[in-house]
């Protein structure tokens, strides 16, 4: 226990947990950052409850709340103000309000304004500081790698949506392609290191992703694309079949790039510990591992998939659609992925541990 106690970097901790108090304190005071105006709610009375019951016989309450509070930035800081708001139980459109919390105001003038959303930069900042710094203490530099490729990542994200606006969505597969690759090569090089693991790990999990869509692709002219509805995405200004590919490749690479890592490094590793083990039992070996990551991978992508589906097909369900119409309409395109990825997942097992095993004995010799 005593060890314990002295390998843990306690003053890491108090150095990370002064300065995560210090920047709470300043995003909970940085209404001056914002142009819109800001309400700090002071004063909350419930003025009326209603009840409301649809055609499908669905209950719901809703609420109206007299809001008192200050403006707290801009040149109409200092100001009294009150306004209504109307929340419901479900709080599926709108928000209940208490005391102490801040809000954006949309000021009409003559005394009148409408709340349009709470300001809730505070527990988003308070979020990514807390990962941020576990990754800093528990991780050392393999965190600080990880939050590199976040970062680099996440703006190559954005570069490829612009891209992608500018085009109006006609090479919207072609863009996210290549950015799966610049994803693959960028996590893989700060990860693992410029060398022949590497390499070896990012053709893996090109070869298998991109292997796994054209098989899809495949399936889908020899069955015509049956029971795949495209206008589930019915949001979406741009053509939803390539759309729909690309978000499979962007799905699917983590979880692929993740189970060929496990393999390679794993096999590496024994390779270094016993020169003389044969090509065949790294192999076999990497097959064994990848036995053991292949279902809880699949399975993490299917609730992945399937989760992000769920609030639209229960509100489906509680409209009087049926279980059929609902799954089609909300559920179908998340299953189709869950299974494309499976097939990159499963491809992934013998091409990393074929590619390992001819490298690493290439490299031995």
């Amino acid at each position: 226990m005593g060890n314990l106690l002295k390998k843990f970097p306690i003053k890491m901790v108090g150095i990370f947990a002064l300065i995560g108090v210090a920047l709470m304190f300043f995003v909970s005071h940085d209404d001056f950052l914002y142009t819109q105006p800001i309400m700090q709610i002071q004063k909350v009375e419930e003025l009326s409850k209603n009840k409301e019951i649809d055609t499908f016989q669905n209950v719901d309450h809703s609420y109206v709340q007299k809001l008192s509070g200050v403006i707290t930035n801009g040149k109409h800081k200092g100001e009294h103000i009150t306004l209504n708001n109307t929340y419901t139980d479900s709080k599926a459109m709108d928000k209940k309000y208490k005391v102490g919390q801040k809000a954006f105001v949309v000021l009409h003038g003559q005394g009148e304004s409408t709340i349009r959303d709470a300001k809730r930069d505070t527990p988003v900042v308070f979020l990514i500081y807390l990962a941020i710094a576990l990754m800093f203490i528990f991780l050392k530099m393999a965190g600080i790698t990880a939050i590199g490729s976040i970062i680099i990542n996440t703006i190559l994200f954005m570069v490829a949506l612009y891209f992608d606006g500018f085009n109006n969505g006609s090479n919207v597969l072609w863009i996210f392609s290549i950015l799966a690759v610049l994803f693959s090569a960028i996590t893989l090089w700060l990860v693992i290191g410029w060398n022949r693991q590497m390499f070896v790990t990012l053709a893996s999990t090109v070869a298998c992703t991109f292997l796994s869509i054209i098989i899809s692709l495949i399936v889908f002219k020899f069955t015509h694309e049956k029971g795949i509805f495209y206008e589930s995405m019915q949001y979406v200004t741009q053509p939803p079949r390539p759309l729909f590919l690309a978000e499979t490749i962007i799905g699917s690479l983590g979880a692929v790039m993740d189970e060929s890592t496990d393999i390679i490094s794993s096999l590496f590793a024994l390779k270094m510990e016993r020169p003389d083990v044969s090509r065949k039992q790294l192999f076999l070996s990497g097959r064994n591992i990848g036995k053991s990551i292949m279902g809880p991978l699949i399975n993490v992508l299917f609730f992945i998939f399937m989760g992000e589906t769920l609030s639209m097909t229960l509100l489906f369900l509680k409209n009087g659609n049926s279980w059929g119409y609902s799954f089609s309409m909300n559920m179908s395109l998340g299953m189709v992925q869950s299974l494309i990825s499976g097939i990159g997942i499963v491809l992934a097992v013998p091409v990393a541990s074929g590619l390992t095993s001819f490298f690493a004995e290439k490299r031995r010799k």
